[in-house]
């Protein structure tokens, strides 16, 4: 139950849905409601601090969008997983380093883990030629057990087939086993992200609903020499991911 103590101040010019929104956070932030609990009802918190229904339904609907509530029709109100704050869009770091630093357990499974003739629009992320071979690796990461992201990745088969000997890609990031050689060290990635639509794959793999968001990313890595030796698409669940990026005027 909210806190009977905390106060809607009326005299302020701050508008009733966003301190009734800010109290909702708090006390989520403060631990007092755990994740997969139901909050009070709409009815019930419009009684508890004097407000309309439709003051108190704008601030759980902006929390609901913001990803810290989700809705159960017929069922209630209840606080979402926390999302994991990841910063890998402005430096290279491997997915474990990321979760580790987040205070939780990575891991990862394998899915897929073969040679393969490179496609046309992969032959042209990694400059390869028609007949050449990639590695294709298809991997589920897990944050505490629950699923983050599958991600798809090719690799040149001619400078990289020392990964497919590689034994450990469970319990080792990709970017430190390719650090074995100079040549295959990832040394600067481009990353591409937009917003798309869950499919079934990822109802599938991520324990997850068909149309939900997810956060789809095309990332190719470089050699310190410039040379594309990383060509990855991953797809984070949207509910449980957000990405940090620093923006700079240098100029000024």
């Amino acid at each position: 139950m909210l806190n009977k103590d905390m106060k809607i101040d009326k005299s302020v010019p701050i508008p009733l849905y966003f301190q009734l929104k800010s109290l909702i956070l708090e006390e989520i932030q403060a631990g007092n409601y755990k994740t997969d609990d139901s909050i009070p009802t709409e009815k019930e918190i419009s009684k508890m601090f004097d407000l309309s229904r439709t003051t108190v339904r704008q601030a759980i609907m902006e929390l609901v969008q913001e990803g810290w509530l989700y809705r159960i029709k017929s069922k209630g109100t209840f606080v979402s997983h926390p999302k994991i704050q990841q910063d890998f869009i402005k430096k290279v770091e491997s997915f474990n380093d990321q979760i580790i630093r987040s205070g939780m357990t990575p891991s990862t499974k394998v899915l897929v883990q073969k040679v393969i003739k490179v496609s046309p629009d992969v032959a042209q992320h990694l400059n390869l030629n028609e007949n050449d071979k990639v590695i294709f690796l298809k991997r589920k990461r897990l944050a505490d057990g629950n699923p983050i992201v599958v991600i798809d990745t090719y690799l040149p088969y001619k400078t990289c087939s020392f990964v497919m000997d590689e034994e450990n890609l469970e319990k080792k990031s990709l970017y430190s086993i390719l650090e074995k050689y100079a040549e295959t060290t990832v040394y600067k990635v481009d990353r591409v992200i937009e917003a798309i639509a869950a499919n079934e794959e990822d109802a599938r793999y991520l324990n997850y609903s068909v149309g939900k968001p997810i956060q789809y990313f095309s990332s190719v890595g470089y050699t310190i020499q410039g040379t594309p030796v990383e060509y990855s698409l991953a797809r984070y669940r949207g509910d449980r991911s957000s990405f940090e990026i620093t923006v700079s005027n240098e100029n000024k």
